[in-house]
């Protein structure tokens, strides 16, 4: 008999788990330097591949690293400055939206006829496939949140399909930034109001946040309050009037790679190179007649997809007439809910058929 077979079964158990062992580490290994050779002919021989890909993985949470490991810091700050959006510090001219009907901006003629009022337009573009929720009536889009009556926030936050049956609202989007630990999801960041009350008010917990809210009469408001002190911010949405509001960032270097100014009275923002990379977007507009935008697209690989530009997001809301529009919390975040189901779920492999989640929405009633 072969020494082999008079081992004992504990031992032939860490042989053989040794074995399997070591064959994952080698595929890790291979896989590794296969991606690492991908990279480094992506970024080297395409200028537009680089761009693309370098401006891609900055806005993502997890991914940033790889920009990293394929260019130098000079080179990174390189593509940045070739692709980036130029600032838009213009005020919201409230003058050129004019809301339909009744008093306090509520459309009389169109009410709550979800058939009459709310109408769902597929958009197919290049690297992307968008979802359009054209809301006639912006007195039914507001900001729902988990926050109790004293401002306090739970640790977890609810997939975007539950905030549905739990506010009354037949449609909602994903809104401002939050925090995505371990998709813990119960805390927003920066400010959030709801309902005419502050939730939330720390302007300048991130940098460069801008408060993408609408007043009681119903306007969509873009406003930088980054600069803002917690007791300027209050002044400014009491005297604005703003009933609902979450936020973003604007802000493009090494560490963070995101825009919210889209479209400001009708002029939309300038771009160097297409404004940003390709990702999954979550998006609001306002056309002159008061109706609501809000928009979502694919990518990351969804439907062989890789996603939206910032410059994508532009075309889509001049072409549906939008007046004002901003870029929300995109990625992985991206999701959409309309009439019991998901119009868009996570990109996420884990998350593909629900959502990440989340402490606020935007909801239609």
């Amino acid at each position: 008999m072969s020494a082999k077979n008079n081992r004992p079964v504990w031992q032939k158990i860490l042989i053989t788990a040794g074995k399997v062992l070591g064959f994952i580490a080698t595929f890790a290994i291979l896989v590794v330097i296969t991606l690492l050779i991908t990279m480094q002919i992506i970024v080297r021989t395409s200028s537009y591949a680089r761009t693309s890909f370098i401006s891609t993985v900055l806005e993502t949470g997890q991914m940033k690293f790889l920009a990293r490991l394929s260019l130098s810091e000079d080179e990174i700050n390189e593509v940045i400055r070739g692709n980036q959006m130029k600032k838009m510090d213009v005020e919201v001219d409230e003058g050129l939206i004019h809301v339909h009907g009744g008093e306090g901006g509520k459309v009389d003629d169109v009410g709550i006829d979800d058939e009459k009022d709310i109408e769902i337009v597929e958009i197919s573009g290049l690297t992307y496939k968008a979802t359009l929720m054209i809301v006639k009536d912006p007195s039914r889009v507001s900001v729902a949140t988990l926050a109790d009556e004293n401002g306090n926030w739970p640790t977890y936050g609810i997939p975007l399909g539950d905030f549905a049956p739990r506010f009354g609202a037949i449609g909602c989007i994903n809104g401002g930034l939050y925090n995505q630990n371990g998709n813990s999801g119960g805390h927003p960041y920066g400010v959030v109001v709801s309902n005419g009350k502050i939730l939330r008010n720390y302007p300048q917990e991130w940098g460069a946040l801008v408060l993408i809210g609408i007043t009681d009469k119903n306007i969509l408001q873009i406003v930088d309050v980054s600069k803002m002190s917690q007791k300027e911010c209050e002044a400014m949405i009491k005297e604005r009037g703003i009933r609902d509001a979450v936020c973003f960032q604007d802000q493009m270097n090494v560490e963070v790679n995101h825009f919210v100014q889209l479209i400001i009275n009708g002029e939309p923002r300038d771009l160097e190179g297409r404004g940003s990379g390709l990702n999954p977007r979550t998006a609001i507009g306002q056309r002159a007649d008061g109706a609501m935008l809000l928009l979502v697209t694919d990518g990351r690989g969804t439907s062989s997809h890789a996603g939206a530009s910032a410059a994508d997001l532009i075309d889509i809301m001049l072409k549906y007439g939008a007046v004002n529009a901003a870029n929300l919390d995109g990625g992985s975040s991206t999701c959409m809910f309309y009439n019991g189901e998901y119009l868009q779920t996570s990109t996420t492999f884990y998350f593909s058929q629900t959502t990440w989640k989340l402490p606020c929405a935007f909801i239609v009633k």
